[in-house]
């Protein structure tokens, strides 16, 4: 007779081995080395931030001045009256051969581009898009293109954080972490908005909320907003003059202003992809779409250049309230008209500053209507600019907290938090319900991946083991012939409750276990004993472990079962767990979610009806 396997020394109170998994620890010291290199790499992504602000005023002054200057200037003050329209044009001509040449991922506004590699390839991006896309953003904005420089400062971060995390030795997950912190620094150093960041990766890059990375990307966005502050100051990145508390009027009225965004964010998002759709059926190669592009920038830029360009300065004067209804409108409508047909063609750029402009003429000329219909609610057109701004990119990318802490960090306005949060609240609601993926999302899902919206807690991590464990558990004993074992097993095979059976040897102790195959499917010898069917030692559970970390150890060692074993003494089997139980407890999930409960009323009266009979 064989030898008994070996039983695990964790299986005993007075040792501990390693096959016995502990609970594991939320912050290990790998969160600690991720931490450090992300305090690193967000100074590295506030000082590429700087670095890509001053190339786009470098090419700007060439294409629109003819000067080499790094002296601040945009296409606005030009006097190149037609000969507008060859700066954006030569420029689609360069992005399109980078793209054509270089990388097709530095096309569109890149945070689309960073959650596909996160969620399809294990966070790689490509070293050559690390250079290669601020160069084309560059040249693209430079040149007019209407885009603000966040997008393409947001992807660098990221790409230069995906390029570290091939660089030096590190889990799939930690790359994930530092290319996400990337991105946010980038963001950070940009508007000098770290929470804001911190959520943006939250929402659109780590599709998780816990300590292991958002404690790597705060520290990342500290980082780069400390170097932003040392190089611009501490003022908030948009002017904004105090407003007066709005009352309860004024807030409802906000909040159906963004409500109303939210069905402008949806029209908006579908005419970008209706763009795109179109330049699809040119008879021309995708390298040749920017430049095309490029000729509406250039002739919308003609009537009106405040359209090209990054057009920051644009959302300074509408929430400083400087501009007319009528200078709002057509710098909304235009604005939209000009990015819509850019970013559609293909070209490099970011989408924050442009929606960000349109919201906000569109809020402040509703402003102004409310105002005039209803004068005793106080509503303040600047303060329904900001909530335009804000709403309008809620509805588009389905991220709410985000903008609303966003646009409160860019303007530090005291009283905006409340006409912030019921606004774009208001307009998240609205374009979640008439737009299934978001302005970001759109694209991936077009590729046949649809993408999850909103995070939840794993609803394993909420229950434990000893409460879905089976019991009683049918054992084995060791030493009982298997051609015994297999007859009574037959026999009793409707009431058991799972398939695989802890075997137990003389004392009690648990030394593996066997499955129904195991049983039925071996031809041994006639007087084998069941401790022969016995391949390995015991992988075993806790009652005190989370279903999750009794799944992970199932995928771990590649079994379908656990025996659950007793705190005190784990050499006692006190029950199983099966793949089985984890289905059982993600229909109760389903049932929470989808089955609706009897109302209090509903039951009042059906106890009354019993009474009575």
């Amino acid at each position: 007779m064989p030898e008994p396997l070996p039983v695990a020394p964790s299986l005993s109170p007075s040792l501990r081995a390693a096959h016995i998994r502990e609970p594991a620890w939320p912050v290990t010291r790998r969160v600690v080395f991720t931490s450090l290199i992300a305090l690193a790499l967000g100074g590295v992504a506030a000082l590429i931030a700087e670095a890509l602000r001053a190339l786009i005023t470098l090419i700007t002054n060439l294409a629109f001045y003819g000067r080499w200057s790094l002296a601040a200037a945009g296409p606005v003050g030009n006097h190149l009256g037609w000969l507008v329209v060859i700066p954006p044009v030569l420029g689609g001509i360069v992005v399109g051969l980078m793209a054509r040449f270089g990388s097709a991922a530095i096309r569109g506004h890149g945070i689309p581009e960073a959650m596909e590699q996160v969620l399809f390839n294990r966070s790689r991006i490509p070293a050559r898009v690390t250079l290669l896309k601020p160069l084309s953003a560059a040249v693209a904005i430079g040149t007019g293109g209407p885009f603000g420089a966040e997008g393409p400062i947001i992807a660098t971060g990221g790409a230069l954080g995906s390029l570290i995390g091939q660089i030096i030795s590190v889990t799939a997950m930690e790359r994930k972490v530092l290319l996400a912190a990337g991105a946010a620094a980038g963001m950070a150093a940009t508007f000098g908005t770290p929470v804001a960041a911190v959520l943006l990766a939250v929402e659109f890059l780590l599709f998780e909320f816990r300590a292991r990375s958002i404690i790597p990307v705060a520290l990342a966005c500290v980082a780069a907003t400390a170097i932003r502050i040392a190089f611009r100051g501490a003022a908030p990145v948009f002017d904004m003059p105090l407003i007066a508390q709005p009352g309860g009027e004024a807030v409802a009225l906000y909040v159906c202003l963004g409500a109303v965004m939210g069905l402008v964010s949806v029209t908006v998002t579908r005419a970008v992809y209706d763009v795109e759709d179109a330049f699809e059926h040119l008879p021309v190669h995708w390298m040749w779409w920017p430049a095309i592009g490029g000729i509406a920038v250039g002739v919308i830029g003609k009537f009106l250049p405040s359209t090209m360009g990054v057009g920051y300065d644009n959302i300074d004067q509408i929430l400083g309230g400087v501009l007319t209804w009528k200078a709002l409108a057509v710098l909304g409508v235009l604005k939209l008209i000009s990015w819509a047909i850019a970013l559609g063609s293909g070209t490099s750029g970011g989408t924050l500053a442009p929606l960000f402009t349109v919201g906000g003429a569109f809020g402040s000329v509703a402003g102004v209507a409310l105002a005039a219909l209803f004068p005793h609610t106080g509503i303040d057109p600047r303060m329904a600019a900001l909530v335009g701004m804000a709403s309008m990119f809620s509805g588009a990318s389905h991220a709410m907290l985000t903008w609303v802490v966003f646009a409160f960090e860019t303007t530090r306005q005291p009283v905006g938090l409340l006409p912030l949060l019921g606004g774009c609240a208001a307009a998240y609601l609205v374009s979640m319900l008439r737009m299934r993926y978001s302005i970001m999302t759109e694209k991936i899902a077009r590729r046949g991946t649809p993408i999850a919206r909103g995070y939840e807690v794993d609803h394993l991590r909420q229950q434990l083991v000893k409460d879905w464990a089976s019991t009683p558990v049918v054992t084995l004993k060791a030493d009982d012939r298997h051609r015994d074992v297999s007859a009574r097993m037959l026999a009793e095979l409707s009431s058991t409750t799972h398939q695989g059976f802890p075997v137990l040897d003389a004392a009690g102790a648990l030394i593996g276990v066997v499955t129904l195959r195991d049983l039925f499917g071996h031809h041994g010898k006639e007087d084998a004993v069941i401790r022969d069917l016995v391949r390995r030692a015991p992988v075993v559970a806790f009652g005190s472990w989370t279903l999750r970390e009794a799944a992970d150890e199932m995928v771990r060692h590649d079994v379908g079962r656990l025996p659950v074993v007793d705190q005190e003494d784990p050499r006692k089997v006190v029950g199983i767990i099966t793949r089985s139980d984890l289905l059982r407890v993600h229909a109760t999930r389903l049932s929470d979610a989808n089955e609706l409960e009897p109302s209090v009323m509903t039951t009042w009266r059906r106890t009354g009806n019993r009474e009575k009979s």
